[in-house]
């Protein structure tokens, strides 16, 4: 199935989710209304209330605090929502990277000793030679350098595999 391009602002280049955090990065919006303005001014004509609503509560998960000045505005959350019950490996993890040495793994706050473990303990041993955890920062170990690849691989197929 092909691809469908995203739109994009003519003004700003960017599509309408990506202004919409930039707005609410800036601080500087404190209702539905001033959102729809705002993005409006930004190039996006087919903005309206309630489909800003349901991006604010549902694709964003925007929240309402203080900005510089004391008004209450949008912000973007200071860390993603807690995985529900029903949450599978894959929804804890937000990103994955590698460089010429390492694989390291962005989680959900709390969740990087649990990942680690179930990698520590994967089936292939000859990839991986260990893991270290924070609270949300995985550094994973190759046993060699040339493995760099094969681990994100395994990583990746451990995580949204299952």
């Amino acid at each position: 199935m092909p691809r469908t391009k995203k739109k994009v602002s003519a003004v700003t280049g960017k599509t309408l989710v990506e202004d919409l955090k930039d707005l609410l990065t800036e601080g500087i919006v404190g209702t539905q209304e001033e959102v729809c303005q705002k993005l409006v001014e930004k190039g996006h004509e087919d903005v309206n209330q309630s489909k800003i609503s349901r991006m604010l509560r549902q694709t964003i998960g925007a929240v309402k605090g203080y900005n510089q000045h004391g008004d209450i505005v949008y912000r973007l959350p200071k860390e993603p929502a807690p995985p529900t019950k029903k949450a599978t490996l894959g929804s804890l993890i937000l990103r994955v990277n590698k460089n010429e040495h390492m694989v390291l793994i962005h989680t959900s706050p709390g969740a990087a000793s649990v990942v680690a473990r179930l990698l520590d303990y994967c089936e292939n041993e000859d990839a991986i030679m260990g893991t270290i955890a924070g609270d949300d920062t995985i550094l994973v170990l190759p046993r060699s350098v040339e493995h760099v690849d094969l681990v994100l691989r395994e990583v990746k197929q451990l995580i949204w595999d299952e």
